[in-house]
């Protein structure tokens, strides 16, 4: 009988095991895994109160505001920063939670598994599934009090691709997305060498050229299919700022704008700002030290970052620059 129940243990433990094998991460530590010097620079009007080695983005020109307010009219300074507002999983394996420690949902539904792999022809091709926080960590930890100035709520997943079929049928998200058309095609994509080298050298991306992830490709097709990638790093990047993408053209993220008339509150976007957003590795390796502009290569950041015998299962946390009236 003991040996009996001895060998159901070691069984129970090692089904575990190997289960849990298929699904890694870790929780982000807000202290240590968070890069908290991507916060600046910080402005009141035009003028910089904290300089940073990460350009800025087109602040307000006057550092006064006027806003409306529940009783009329109120005055506040204009400031701009950086804060940290969503975390992405990049995932090979469905419903795996990388930045809830490797959690795996169950909700019943039967998925195939993703990754990279080789097609007949020797092109190495990947899909992977993405996942999508709110992440209103300045509210958190109460930095800043003024409700226009940061996101408030609480920690949500607010994006599952398992969810939306779209990501894995080309097809379907045509229906969605005709403008692929122009823009998911080899000279399109050719455009995009002046994106990555403007991310290169002024560590800012071409707004104007919307459809570009710089050195990391296009944001067409609006899925989890990727042509010939580099690194698994490099993927998992692309698929963030292309969710990134995906969400600003289905309206469900919004933006603040430093114009005068329009800082006062949130606005809608077609297309990603690219040049007031920011990434951050945060699994399986978190950087803790460093964020990088959208359309910048990886390969001058991502050695050390990728683990040996490990999923590719990835995170990222996304920095967006705040513009608004402080009251």
């Amino acid at each position: 009988m003991r040996s009996k129940t001895v060998f159901m243990i070691t069984f129970f433990i090692f089904s575990f095991a190997g289960y849990g094998k298929q699904c890694t991460g870790h929780f982000v530590n807000p202290i240590t895994d968070v890069c908290w010097r991507c916060l600046f620079p910080l402005s009141i009007g035009n003028i910089k109160v904290v300089n940073a080695s990460m350009p800025d983005t087109e602040n307000a020109s006057n550092p006064i505001g006027v806003c409306p307010g529940p009783t009329g009219l109120r005055v506040g300074l204009n400031i701009g920063f950086w804060e940290p507002m969503a975390l992405t999983d990049v995932t090979d394996t469905p419903y795996c939670l990388v930045n809830l420690g490797g959690t795996r949902l169950n909700l019943g539904l039967k998925q195939g598994r993703g990754g990279r792999h080789v097609v007949g022809n020797g092109q190495q091709r990947a899909f992977f599934h993405v996942h999508w926080y709110k992440y209103p960590l300045i509210h958190w930890l109460n930095l800043i009090t003024s409700v226009g100035c940061m996101q408030g709520g609480d920690f949500d997943i607010a994006y599952l691709t398992e969810l939306d079929p779209t990501w894995q049928d080309s097809e379907m998200s045509f229906v969605l997305s005709p403008e692929s058309v122009l823009f998911g095609n080899p000279v399109a994509a050719s455009a995009c060498a002046a994106d990555a080298l403007s991310s290169t050298l002024t560590k800012k991306p071409l707004d104007s050229l919307f459809w570009c992830a710089g050195a990391q490709g296009t944001h067409y097709p609006m899925t989890g299919h990727v042509n010939a990638t580099l690194s698994p790093v490099q993927t998992a990047l692309l698929l963030t700022e292309r969710m990134n993408y995906k969400m600003h053209r289905e309206f469900l993220l919004s933006d603040s704008s430093p114009k005068s008339g329009a800082i006062c509150k949130e606005h809608h976007y077609s297309v990603t700002p690219k040049s007031r957003y920011r990434y951050e590795l945060v699994n399986q390796v978190a950087d803790g030290k460093h964020c990088y502009p959208g359309g910048l290569s990886t390969l001058a950041w991502e050695a050390g970052k990728i683990k040996p015998h490990t999923p590719d299962q990835y995170g990222f946390l996304v920095w967006r620059k705040r513009s608004c009236t402080f009251l």
